[in-house]
């Protein structure tokens, strides 16, 4: 499949406002004629949700890391090949809340020591990478607090606390500096319509 579009990938730890952004930036772009898909991970084509409702609900031990890494691949997998790579074929432009970097952070790293396999897997079972991924910044504290706000079934990560948050933001400006040429960090402790602002003026120079 010739892949001919633009991959664009949100990351940033819980409550950091990626969906509320990647909704903003589509209707800018939208706005300029761009013609844009919005997804997100897990999830973002059927079988993927499937196995989004396996991860997202339940208690924070229900799966180990080792478990989870096969759950998020088989989901990242599908969503490749029934969402993404389609929409890149036909030259739009692919806005998507979490990739592969937060499977490298949420069971690469913080949950032991298993980047090694992620990238093992990611190597063999998906072998691409955003063209660009924004990185939403901000104060652990409040976007946990955030995550916590919207009251939904889906809040195993949120349940192991502030720790994990703090750890996640670590980890995501490392793996920024490591992915360098691909990342651009957003200060998400800005007032929303600022961070949307930032946003925009990265994307559009990069569609450029």
């Amino acid at each position: 499949m010739t892949v001919t579009g633009h991959f664009i990938t949100f990351e940033g730890i819980d409550g950091s406002g990626k969906t509320t952004q990647i909704a903003r930036l589509a209707d800018a772009l939208r706005a300029y004629g761009y013609d844009v898909v919005t997804t997100r991970e897990p999830g973002g084509s059927p079988g993927a949700e499937e196995i989004r409702a396996l991860v997202l609900e339940g208690d924070p031990d229900r799966w180990s890391a080792e478990t989870e890494i096969l759950l998020f691949t088989a989901a990242r997998r599908d969503h490749l090949e029934r969402t993404i790579l389609p929409a890149l074929a036909a030259d739009k432009i692919v806005l998507c809340d979490r990739f592969a970097d937060s499977t490298r952070m949420y069971q690469g790293l913080s949950r032991g020591d298993l980047r090694g396999v992620v990238d093992q897997l990611h190597s063999l079972m998906i072998g691409r990478e955003p063209d660009l991924t924004l990185l939403i910044d901000m104060d652990p504290a409040t976007g946990l607090a955030r995550a916590k706000s919207r009251a939904t079934a889906e809040e195993r990560f949120e349940d192991f606390g502030q720790a994990l948050q703090d750890q996640m933001r670590k980890g995501f400006l490392s793996l920024a500096q490591e992915f360098e040429p691909r990342f651009r960090i957003i200060n998400g402790d800005q007032p929303m319509d600022a961070v949307s602002a930032d946003i925009r003026d990265v994307v559009l120079a990069h569609l450029s």
